[in-house]
């Protein structure tokens, strides 16, 4: 809202902070629509053409999901081997690397089924496949979280919880990895 706000404000040519004047409801409806205004009133931008729309993906190219997938098991076998180095206790390594892949496993059933369904076109209710899917991927983290203590010998909670979070900030990284600029080559 403040950007919208400066904006307006901006148009407007006003460079002094708007004063409310008492007394003055003229002044007080200006001061208002120029503090409110949508941005949603503005004119619709004109459609991108062929070439703008193709340097846009050049520049801004999608995170496959098998990449943060990928990168929830190496970074859950890494911390898994590192934990059972350091500490020389590998039921430590064993519970941090169940944690990460119990929310890799299930991200990775999403990721194909998703992939799968926008390959065979079916556009129509994706919002609620991907509602579904997610669905589904919370509830089969959340059943081998409650297998754990009969899955994983000397399970360990602690590393458990580690191999979540860190193989849950994935999707974060992937997010600030595809955010970061890029060259065209121009």
């Amino acid at each position: 809202m403040v950007s919208t706000y400066n904006q307006r404000l901006c148009e407007i040519g006003v460079t002094q902070p708007v004063k409310q004047m008492s007394g003055s409801k003229q002044d007080d409806n200006f001061a208002a629509s120029a503090a409110f205004d949508d941005p949603q009133d503005a004119p619709p931008s004109p459609p991108l053409s062929a070439e703008q729309a193709r340097e846009l993906r050049q520049r801004m190219p999608q995170v496959s999901p098998w990449a943060i997938v990928g990168g929830q098991v190496g970074v859950g076998l890494l911390a898994a081997l590192a934990a059972g180095a350091v500490f020389g206790h590998w039921p430590i390594g064993w519970s941090l690397a169940y944690g990460a892949l119990a929310v890799a496993i299930p991200a990775g059933l999403m990721a194909r089924a998703l992939v799968r369904s926008g390959r065979h076109g079916d556009r129509q209710g994706g919002g609620a496949g991907f509602l579904l899917w997610e669905l589904v991927k919370i509830g089969l983290t959340v059943a081998l979280l409650a297998a754990a203590p009969k899955l994983v010998p000397e399970l360990h909670w602690l590393a458990l919880l580690a191999g979540v979070v860190l193989a849950t900030k994935m999707y974060w990284v992937a997010l600030a990895w595809s955010r970061r600029p890029r060259r065209t080559g121009n």
